[in-house]
């Protein structure tokens, strides 16, 4: 069954992840809350669809059934995506929620759907925009065993430096996030490296580092 087999890859140290909702492509089929609970997966994937999300009872009935990683997508249902935020703070299991986009798909790639997905959890969310950014890094850095998303030593220095958008009405970087702006990118740094600089697909940040020395 697909319990036993989830059950070996976590022996072995894989991670497994379930598809939920309804049919992303034609000859699939809809993967309910009863599938998802009996197969038990480290995450439940797109828990808001991908597209279609699941009902609200059922959202719920994931929720509160296991103890599993609640993944929030971009390409999903955006109020499902906030449904299930707010039944995660109720049930203080923010520690849970991890974001993605579950792109490519009809909806495209987008290549700041984490960003937007941290704005938009965090202004219609009335989730303060720290903790938006958590679920995008260090819960996810956790729930997936990643090397990066979080400052510790030993772990890769992997850093995106950001600050609040050119005349965003927010006075702070997380003021304008909470009020539904993005970010903009002004560097960013993998492995202690500086990789690029200001981004060209963010809005301008207000201030943007500068490289000083060597």
């Amino acid at each position: 069954t697909a319990k036993k087999m989830v059950g070996w890859a976590r022996k072995y140290g894989i991670q497994s992840t379930i598809h939920t909702g309804g049919p992303s492509i034609p000859g699939s089929g809809l993967i309910g809350a009863d599938v998802v609970l009996e197969a038990d997966t480290d995450v439940i994937g797109h828990i808001n669809g991908g597209h279609t999300a699941l009902p609200d009872d059922e959202i719920r009935c994931i929720c509160e059934g296991c103890k599993r990683g609640l993944e929030l997508v971009h390409n999903g249902n955006e109020r499902s995506a906030l449904y299930t935020l707010r039944i995660a703070r109720d049930m203080g299991d923010l520690n849970r929620v991890i974001l993605g986009t579950d792109s490519p798909a009809g909806s495209g790639v987008q290549p700041l759907g984490i960003l937007r997905m941290v704005s938009m959890l965090s202004s219609l969310g009335d989730v303060p925009a720290e903790l938006a950014f958590c679920f995008a890094t260090g819960n996810t850095a956790r729930m997936r065993e990643l090397d990066c998303g979080l400052i510790e030593v030993g772990r890769s220095a992997d850093f995106v430096i950001m600050d609040k958008a050119q005349h965003s009405a927010g006075k702070t970087i997380l003021d304008s996030v909470q009020l539904g702006d993005l970010p903009g990118i002004g560097m960013t740094i993998i492995d202690g490296i500086v990789r690029t600089t200001r981004s060209r697909n963010t809005p301008p940040a207000t201030r943007v580092p500068e490289i000083v020395g060597h």
